[in-house]
């Protein structure tokens, strides 16, 4: 078992819902941890953001979820994350308060000079950015 941060798509109800990528894998279900923030930076990146860490930043909000191990490889996968593969994302740790104590958290954070044409997400919750943007009149997904 280990913690995972997650605060764009994985979270609860968006496109790659960590609870609904373990089922289909057949995986034990992620166990809600709780509410969470990390300092850093969060870009729009279309159909999701993107997360650049920074101790001097506002916060990005998440979720912390304890998940089984097996899980981590599916997670991986969505990230694009593979061995010996520069990718967008990256997987790294980080300690993350939550509830008054520290969890050491795998999170899925972008390199910073990926984001230099994107727009930053001010309010750090991807979640309600997301649904204001889409909600907006005369906007169209890829424009």
């Amino acid at each position: 078992m280990q913690y995972v941060f997650v605060y764009g798509t994985l979270r609860a109800g968006e496109i790659n819902d960590i609870g609904r990528a373990a089922a289909r894998h057949g995986i034990g279900e992620p166990r809600f941890i709780g509410a969470a923030a990390v300092r850093g930076q969060l870009f729009d990146f279309g159909s999701y953001p993107g997360l650049v860490p920074d101790d001097a930043s506002s916060l990005v909000r998440g979720d912390v979820y304890q998940i089984d191990s097996a899980l981590v490889p599916v997670l991986d996968e969505i990230e694009e994350v593979y061995p010996g593969v520069e990718g967008l994302f990256r997987a790294q740790q980080m300690a993350v308060a939550v509830d008054g104590r520290e969890l050491p958290c795998l999170f899925y954070p972008v390199a910073s000079g990926a984001v230099a044409s994107r727009t930053r997400i001010e309010s750090g919750d991807w979640v309600e950015y997301r649904l204001a943007r889409d909600a907006a009149p005369g906007f169209k997904y890829g424009s």
